[in-house]
């Protein structure tokens, strides 16, 4: 019989929850009802800010479709969190620009979330935390190795 205790996947599941709960308590995500794609598409564009983003970078980046990405990009624009401006090579092409609203949840998530990454890695040596990255990094090859 399994102990869970002792089984990776439970365990990077309750550790997934905890984190997740812990990011996102005080979290403006929380209160500004942006979605958990629409905040990953914020923090895509935040981080791309040198070149120009468009509706087909997000489709690939997230692997969504073209009529999805439609949709939460328009809703993101009409809840002003993006604006879309064309560009002078290709009338079509609009890029996507963040507005100074998502700029400022951008930071504040980011701020968030380096909160918590140093309360996590409170009392953890630097060994201990080579060994911790270089064991996931081995988990990952494992899991995606052909059966």
């Amino acid at each position: 019989m399994l102990n869970k205790e002792r089984t990776i996947g439970f365990q990077v599941r309750t550790l997934d929850n905890l984190i997740k709960r812990r990011t996102l308590i005080g979290c403006l995500e929380n209160e500004s009802g942006i979605t958990q794609m629409q905040g990953w598409i914020i923090g895509y564009v935040y981080e791309n800010q040198d070149r120009d983003i468009f509706q087909r970078d997000v489709e690939a980046e997230f692997s969504i479709r073209r009529s999805t990405a439609t949709v939460v990009l328009q809703l993101m624009e009409k809840n002003g969190y993006i604006r879309r401006i064309p560009v002078l090579h290709d009338l079509r092409l609009k890029k996507i620009v963040l507005t100074d609203k998502a700029i400022e949840h951008q930071r504040a998530v980011t701020h968030r979330i380096e909160t918590e990454e140093t309360r996590m890695i409170q009392g953890i040596s630097r060994a201990e935390l080579d060994g911790f990255y270089n064991t996931i990094a081995k988990i990952k090859a494992n899991l995606e190795k052909p059966d």
